[in-house]
């Protein structure tokens, strides 16, 4: 990833939130800041799904909203597919 690439990320982070957390249902996402964490609901106002913000293992929060797994830990977050599309394409 180029330098312009990595300021660019950390512009948008300041700005829209350091972390993310996702529906498993419906893929509903939110960008959060950690002093904020705790405004983030637990159950998605759209479907009623649970809202992940936090790897199950490790406790870690995670960067992308299209995580499928953690970054820290390696553990599965969700399956690799929604609504039978991709959320990541393969490396």
């Amino acid at each position: 990833m180029s330098k312009a690439a990595d300021w660019l990320r950390q512009e948008r982070r300041k700005v829209l939130g350091d972390w993310a957390a996702f529906c498993l249902s419906c893929g509903a996402a939110w960008r959060w800041f950690e002093e904020f964490e705790a405004e983030v609901p637990d159950e998605c106002a759209q479907c009623g799904g649970r809202v992940l913000r936090r790897c199950a293992s490790c406790n870690a929060p995670f960067s992308s909203a299209f995580a499928v797994e953690c970054e820290e830990c390696g553990k599965p977050l969700r399956p690799a597919e929604l609504f039978g599309t991709r959320i990541r394409k393969r490396v």
